[in-house]
């Protein structure tokens, strides 16, 4: 709850954020890289100096509106539970002071909101989304992600949901992720599928059986070389089902903007 008031009114986080607060003594606990040596020789007394979050960064929602994002999971398609979860994100981040986009892109890009501040921008961000449809081409990871690059003119919180097939499949999409993690903060959200991890783990009692294991305990093991993959290169990355997607997304957003990452 104390990082969700960031940006409704002045909270002091001791130690974190870039923007200058204030000046306190110092005491025993404090992190002596915080004093302010300047300001102890004019008071002649140790002063240390502290800091506030910083507000009115950028936060992109990156959404693929591809192919396979038309697939169900659950009772919704992938691309339902993106928007869901992305929604939720960008009102907490309009709350917390940051500016939310939207980028969507399949064959080519889609859809772009140029990020909006404040609790009242969350309207144009939920008619943008209401604009978004399921595509019947391949996503171009390329042209989608190198638009979205050209168009981001300061660093900024980059939250990439999209799905994958294979690490062959892949391929390009973790190249143009790496660009991007060159000049900005990635959050790259994968969404679980709960049935193939229930498949691949269930005790084979005919051929058939075992062969849909084998199949799905491969689509799992290729899943996470390419997510460790990601991780390697920079990105955060958040593997979730699909009923904690928005809750676990919210969090690492938090955790993001607390450690402040986006700088």
């Amino acid at each position: 709850m104390r990082e969700m008031r960031v940006g409704i009114r002045p909270e002091r986080f001791v130690g974190d954020g870039t923007e200058f607060e204030s000046l306190r003594e110092h005491v025993p606990g404090l992190d002596t890289r915080t004093i302010d040596w300047k300001a102890t020789a004019r008071h002649r007394k140790v002063l240390c100096r502290e800091h506030r979050a910083e507000r009115d960064r950028q936060v992109v929602l990156a959404i693929d509106t591809g192919h396979r994002m038309r697939e169900p999971l659950g009772r919704l398609p992938r691309l339902d539970h993106a928007i869901h979860a992305g929604l939720l994100l960008g009102y907490v981040a309009l709350r917390t002071g940051d500016r939310v986009g939207l980028h969507a892109f399949d064959e080519r890009p889609r859809a772009w909101l140029a990020p909006v501040g404040g609790v009242e921008g969350f309207a144009a961000l939920q008619s943008a989304c209401a604009g978004l449809d399921y595509a019947l081409g391949e996503t171009n990871y390329t042209w989608g992600l190198l638009d979205l690059l050209t168009r981001l003119k300061r660093r900024s919180l980059v939250v990439v949901m999209t799905d994958f097939a294979d690490v062959v499949t892949a391929e390009l999409l973790l190249d143009n992720v790496h660009r991007l993690v060159r000049r900005h903060v990635v959050l790259f959200v994968a969404l679980r599928d709960p049935e193939v991890a229930a498949v691949a783990s269930a005790p084979p009692r005919s051929l058939d059986a075992l062969y849909r294991a084998v199949t799905a305990a491969d689509f799992e093991r290729e899943r996470e070389v390419v997510l460790r993959r990601l991780t390697r290169m920079g990105a955060h990355v958040l593997d979730a089902a699909p009923e904690d997607l928005s809750t676990s997304l919210v969090n690492r957003y938090l955790d993001i903007h607390r450690r402040e990452l986006v700088g």
